[in-house]
């Protein structure tokens, strides 16, 4: 069956303008435009994401951990817009030509046509780096996050019976393969979790536990500078984790992670090294540079087809001295005010600005109380910095209730350990694809489909 969401009334056709992607750009732009258009009746906004919900990526950590409840790591599209239409669908393919945006939905078909369309579908793990990679775990999505603790509980819960010594070293292993921003803050909240919930296994030490994080360049975060590199280092290695600089991973297999002549036995190993655009995004048949970014000019528009505007991982938007900005949350905030204000102008005759942006700084947060941040050139290590981190992000959520139960849950987390609850729903998932006729699922997830699929979808219930 297919739908088309347009507009076929015999009044004057409105100006169409859809976002693709509901992640913090992708909302963000919606909202904005929502504002400008406000009192335009001649103007339709539409957002299309897979997901109903927006996930504040940093926030994701904590919620791996249980310091935050899953659901407060992230915000309900649908309360966010005022007058944007929202639709729960995957974006299958934009025919730049015919300016149409095909999605899907279990069940549905969707074509919707556009004058104007917003790419924000940002950019997933590069699974080519590396051999083996489809074997190591991923951390980008709130899916990822539940699987990952389940996970990493279900590993004490197997070490504290394990008689086997060398089964018991890899069950209590954790190899984190990439030294940036997510490898680093992801390794620091595991080892502060640890920490944390050993004293639920009195039969595993604490020096069993083993952390080994790889990194190809010569130091850890290299996004950020080398103080914030050298602290985070400090952080990781007082907690015992062990720091592999300058070293690039041959091959990930099967609970095990080749480096030259070592071998690494781990039962959890997390891919962080490395990003590539939507594969969507990717295929449009427009101008892209060679990492597979969609190419715009200072006004965030594809410099080869006007009406196509791009923000956050999936766009090469150039800086003044011609670089591209780069792929961080507070770039895709502002790439995303900035081109609704631009989208604004061009429907509304005007001229678009060009988007100039001076980055704030970076924080980075390794669990407990330690954090580092750099800003406008000032660094803070340790509490304060950890402090500040929360307040900024707590305040990037859109609604006021979802900012306090996030308050809530970090307030109960300075008295409380974070609990061992899994949230384990494929036995669940087996009933329900046992007693769906023809072996098809009523929500649409056809039985063949891997369980981090499945886990995606069942994280709009929790999260919704």
């Amino acid at each position: 069956m297919t739908d088309t969401l347009g507009n076929n009334q015999p009044r004057p056709r409105p100006t169409r303008i859809v976002v693709l992607g509901g992640g913090i750009g992708g909302l963000a732009a919606t909202r904005k435009l929502d504002q400008l258009f406000r009192n335009r009746n001649g103007v339709e906004v539409t957002l299309v994401s897979r997901d109903n919900f927006v996930q504040l990526s940093p926030l994701l950590f904590e919620a791996c951990s249980g310091v935050l409840e899953l659901r407060h790591s992230a915000q309900p599209i649908r309360p966010t817009l005022d007058r944007a239409r929202f639709v729960e669908a995957t974006v299958d393919a934009v025919d730049v030509e015919n300016r149409v945006v095909r999605a899907t939905a279990p069940g549905r078909h969707y074509e919707i046509p556009y004058d104007h369309v917003v790419v924000a579908l940002g950019a997933t793990t590069n699974m080519s780096l590396i051999p083996g990679s489809a074997f190591a775990r991923t951390f980008k999505t709130a899916a990822d996050a539940l699987l990952l603790r389940n996970h990493f509980i279900e590993r004490f819960e197997r070490a504290d019976v394990e008689t086997d010594p060398r089964r018991r070293q890899q069950l209590l292993t954790v190899a984190v393969i990439g030294g940036g921003l997510v490898g680093v803050e992801l390794l620091g909240e595991l080892t502060a979790f640890a920490d944390d919930v050993l004293r639920y296994y009195p039969r595993i030490r604490r020096d069993e536990m083993q952390f080994q994080l790889f990194e190809v360049s010569d130091r850890l975060l290299r996004e950020s500078t080398p103080a914030l590199g050298e602290y985070a280092a400090r952080v990781l290695t007082e907690r015992g984790a062990t720091l592999h600089t300058s070293t690039p991973v041959e091959a990930i297999e099967p609970g095990r992670v080749r480096v030259r002549d070592l071998v690494v036995e781990a039962d959890t190993i997390v891919l962080a090294a490395g990003i590539v655009p939507n594969a969507v995004a990717a295929a449009m048949t427009v101008e892209h540079d060679k990492r597979g970014r969609i190419v715009t000019d200072a006004t965030m528009q594809s410099v080869s087809h006007p009406g196509v505007w791009a923000i956050g991982d999936c766009a090469a938007i150039p800086g003044p001295d011609g670089q591209p900005y780069p792929a961080l949350a507070q770039h895709a905030l502002r790439e995303a005010r900035a081109v609704a204000q631009n989208v604004y102008a061009v429907v509304s005759r005007l001229a678009p600005s060009p988007f100039v942006f001076r980055s704030l700084g970076t924080m980075a947060a390794f669990g407990h109380s330690d954090a580092a941040a750099e800003v406008r050139g000032i660094r803070f290590t340790g509490f304060f910095a950890w402090w500040l981190r929360r307040t900024y992000y707590l305040f990037q959520m859109p609604r006021w209730d979802r900012r306090l139960r996030i308050a809530l849950d970090w307030t109960i987390a300075l008295f409380f350990r974070p609990d061992l609850t899994k949230v384990d729903l494929a036995a669940e998932y087996e009933r329900e694809r046992e007693n769906c006729p023809a072996g098809a699922l009523a929500d649409g997830v056809q039985p063949n489909e891997d369980v981090q699929d499945v886990a995606a979808e069942r994280v709009k219930v929790l999260v919704g």
